[in-house]
């Protein structure tokens, strides 16, 4: 066994739910590039179902920075801290990959003590002043997420493609059934309207005449996602459409489920669309304000509605959606949903 396949790598990548999607193609590329490698993760908590016996992966290590920051002085919170901090030392770390391009992420791959501390170079991270924490910079500005987590396996000689998402390894260990509302309907489409920003948030009004067009062409159904928080805006959008229906999605794994079985997953540029499409489910994201061919369904550029106006993929975030999305018809969207479950895209 060479010294190259006994290698400790950790991944860095906490959050948020797209981003870890969008990095998965890491692991599988070091998993078919060093065999016996033992590979590590640390991961956000509420995310950690996605990976959770992964066979790529040998050691799963969540970490709940969003949970402890809300009571950093808490004695449990301070005892969990500790505990991770064990964790992930104790992995014994050759090379940790920050791909995160952030202070936290940095700062994670410092206290593993890896001797190798590879991440973007300064000009190509969220924060530039983070490269202080890594020691093997990547100078990369490839357009998309995907291509620019996979630059990071350079220094180890791995080659960066092809991008695999190896969807049938995703939720391994948590893949409960459909609800039984959903499973008696048939096919169905499947609506996430919700994002963190209010400025990806397509109108109710022409979410909801959207999927009224769809189901007259095709018959298919609509389940409107409510995820905690989100559940006035699926009713709204139910009660729009007619033959359309909220349903709850309360944690991941039920949502990996009914993305999973949809025949088609609509929504803005958010995680659970980019699940979706790592699960192998086809997608149709309508964007704004951020740019598609960085932001977009990997290597899909059929699976996006945007128009492109001056205003047009700004990255800024909003409380409330602009003309790059208002302007959008739902007719435009609706034959573009069409065509992707007619096989014409």
């Amino acid at each position: 066994m060479s010294g190259a396949e006994r290698l400790r790598v950790l991944i860095v990548r906490t959050s948020s739910l797209g981003d870890v999607v969008q990095a998965v193609p890491v692991l599988t590329a070091l998993r078919r590039a060093l065999p016996a490698a033992r590979l590590g993760w640390v991961v956000e908590e509420g995310y950690a179902p996605l990976l959770a016996g992964h066979p790529a992966l040998d050691d799963l290590l969540p970490v709940a920075l969003r949970r402890w920051g809300r009571a950093p002085l808490r004695p449990a919170h301070l005892a969990e801290l500790g505990g991770f901090l064990d964790r992930l030392t104790g992995f014994g770390a050759d090379v940790a990959l920050d791909l995160m391009g952030s202070h936290k992420g940095a700062a994670i791959a410092a206290l593993s003590l890896a001797g190798r501390r590879i991440g973007l170079a300064a000009r190509c991270r969220r924060e530039p002043e983070s490269a202080l924490w890594i020691n093997e910079a990547v100078a990369n500005e490839a357009p998309h997420a995907v291509d620019r987590y996979l630059s990071l396996l350079a220094p180890l000689g791995i080659p960066s493609g092809p991008a695999s998402f190896a969807p049938e390894a995703l939720f391994a260990r948590a893949r409960p059934p459909l609800p039984a509302a959903v499973a008696a309907g048939g096919p169905y489409l499947f609506l996430h309207p919700g994002a963190a920003w209010g400025n990806k948030r397509l109108p109710a009004a022409t979410w909801a005449d959207a999927l009224a067009q769809i189901a007259r062409a095709s018959g298919l159904r609509a389940w409107i996602g409510a995820a905690p928080g989100e559940e006035t805006l699926a009713r709204e959008i139910a009660a729009r459409a007619p033959g359309s229906a909220a349903i709850a999605a309360p944690d991941l794994p039920s949502l990996g489920t009914l993305l999973r079985e949809a025949r088609l997953v609509l929504g803005g540029d958010t995680g659970p669309l980019h699940l979706a499409h790592a699960l192998g489910s086809p997608v149709l994201a309508v964007m704004g304000p951020t740019d598609p061919g960085r932001h977009g369904p990997y290597r899909a550029p059929e699976r996006v509605v945007a128009h492109r106006l001056p205003c047009s993929f700004c990255h800024r975030r909003m409380a409330e959606p602009r003309p790059c999305l208002t302007a959008i018809p739902a007719g435009e969207i609706a034959a573009r949903a069409l065509a992707l479950l007619a096989g014409n895209a």
